[in-house]
């Protein structure tokens, strides 16, 4: 029986498109594989990414007593979160509204046999 491990980060401050760009990347890949993609990558956000595979990471091996070794990434996906909406004033009286989104980003770490 394999046990998984979840970590979720419900409040990143991009658009669930762009944060899916990168999370496609580490989608079934071995952890130390996930982890070089993530440190070299040019995207802002991968930081953020980054933060929640190191702590899925250490569930496992605090947690539950997994090998961190043995571990992959099973499943990673994006989901919208909170809107911030702002408003843009304008000429003659006029406002813009300007909608900052969230996202939010749950990883699922499985170990292989």
């Amino acid at each position: 029986m394999s046990k998984e491990v979840k970590a979720i980060n419900k409040m990143i401050r991009t658009s669930s498109q762009k944060l899916n760009l990168i999370v496609k990347d580490i989608r079934k890949k071995d952890i130390n594989a996930a982890l070089n993609i993530l440190k070299f990558s040019n995207k802002r956000v991968s930081k953020e990414v980054l933060k929640t595979l190191n702590s899925a990471v250490a569930n496992a091996e605090n947690n539950n007593n997994l090998d961190i070794d043995k571990l992959f990434v099973k499943e990673a996906y994006v989901g919208k979160s909170l809107r911030m909406k702002r408003f843009r004033p304008m000429s003659k009286g006029r406002a813009f509204q300007i909608i900052k989104p969230f996202s939010r980003l749950t990883l699922v770490l499985e170990e292989r046999l």
